[in-house]
């Protein structure tokens, strides 16, 4: 029998309150940064299964338990939810007005408290340090931060590797990895340009700002098209454009945001220096008063999985799940802030993928070509990850993940 065979012996008796503990979560979401509920309940079984706990970046909640000499290994899972309504239909939807578990961080929650709860009950076949960190706030970018800030680093040990999953609309029962970039690099952009207001009848006592943003709006399609290289990836989206109170009466400013996504650090550079160009450009040619504004927020760091950490946790999985149910994930387009805690230490990571679909149906969407349209994705009032086998196979992958560190049935070169 394998080490993780082992610590997974019980998975069966705990898989009932973790399903419990999910549904929980599901019906009383939080949004980011006010995960106060959430961090109460974690704090409490964290304790009851034996870790020394604590508290950092205000709803932020770390669970250590060493056991003996060995490796250290921190496993992360995202804790607040959405300013969505669920429209599921669930036996225990969200209970809370206009706010849902849309990206499936109760998925995250429970299946590390899972985890966790068997890493303490088999600790006869692993030695080292196991760390169980649930972050708030990774929807507006800001609690990885926060926790770093709040001195991270100083009052936990320092792991050597750090390790996270996310639910995905995919099989379930299926995990995906890959090395290098798996999410990409996101930064909202508020811009805020200025004209001269004047009465709608008098156009040209005026520097309207609403047609300056119309000017801009066109311009930025360029971006991506004609300044980045065929096959590198960029993403620019104007989501926004916000100007005037009355049909009548020219404003003297409008605002857009913009959001940028990007693999690489280089094109990341040559997007935000396109952007500022022509804004800068446009706002010359309408002789606007003054300079634009640019203002930088909810801002995400690439996520690069480490090669040779990735090879080992998928050989891990591949070892455990069999080869059929690992597969190779795809770059998203999606962003994280999770890579902000592992480079507070300065080690290396992986960031795997997690199917929540039932697999009948996701098959069956597959085989039409219709996945996009008939599989919900996060951030949609209708994602509603199954429970079985996703939560199951995610305190699976999380324990085995972790033991190829705490527990290698063979000796690593």
């Amino acid at each position: 029998m394998t080490n993780a065979a082992k610590v997974l012996a019980g998975l069966e008796a705990e898989l009932g309150w973790v399903r419990d503990t999910y549904r929980d979560l599901h019906r009383q979401p939080e949004l980011s940064l006010e995960e106060h509920r959430t961090a109460r309940l974690v704090e409490d079984k964290l304790a009851a299964f034996g870790y020394r706990v604590v508290r950092l970046g205000g709803t932020g909640v770390v669970g250590v338990l060493a056991n003996g000499d060995g490796p250290t290994v921190l496993a992360r899972a995202d804790m607040d939810a959405l300013p969505v309504t669920e429209a599921t239909g669930l036996s225990y939807a969200s209970e809370v007005t206009g706010v849902m578990h849309a990206c499936g961080h109760d998925v995250h929650v429970s299946t590390l408290l899972g985890a966790a709860k068997l890493m303490a009950d088999g600790r006869g076949a692993w030695s080292g340090t196991y760390i169980a960190l649930f972050q708030p706030a990774e929807e507006v970018g800001a609690g990885s931060k926060a926790m770093v800030d709040d001195g991270l680093a100083a009052k936990v040990p320092r792991p050597g590797v750090a390790l996270a999953q996310h639910v995905m609309p995919a099989p379930a029962g299926t995990v995906y990895t890959t090395a290098g970039p798996v999410l990409s690099a996101g930064d909202s952009l508020r811009i805020t340009v200025y004209g001269k207001g004047a009465h709608g009848s008098m156009p040209h006592m005026a520097v309207d700002p609403v047609v300056l943003a119309a000017s801009i709006v066109l311009r930025l399609q360029t971006v991506v098209s004609r300044e980045i290289r065929p096959g590198e990836f960029s993403v620019l989206t104007i989501g926004a454009l916000n100007a005037g109170t009355k049909s009548n009466i020219i404003p003297d400013r409008a605002e857009l945001l913009l959001n940028i996504r990007t693999y690489d650090p280089q094109v990341r550079s040559t997007v935000l220096a396109a952007i500022k160009r022509i804004v800068r450009g446009e706002c010359l040619a309408a002789e606007s008063p003054r300079e634009p504004d640019f203002e930088f927020y909810d801002q995400f760091p690439l996520t690069d999985n480490d090669a040779a950490v990735t090879e080992q946790v998928t050989a891990a999985f591949t070892s455990h799940f069999g080869a059929a149910a690992v597969g190779k994930a795809q770059p998203q387009t999606a962003s994280e802030d999770f890579s902000h805690i592992p480079d507070a230490f300065g080690v290396p990571y992986t960031f795997w993928l997690l199917g929540g679909v039932d697999p009948a149906t996701y098959r069956a969407a597959e085989s039409q070509g219709t996945v996009s349209r008939d599989i919900p994705g996060n951030h949609s009032p209708f994602f509603a990850p199954v429970l079985d086998p996703t939560l199951s196979m995610g305190v699976q992958a999380q324990v085995v993940a972790a033991l190829s560190w705490l527990a290698p049935d063979t000796k690593r070169a």
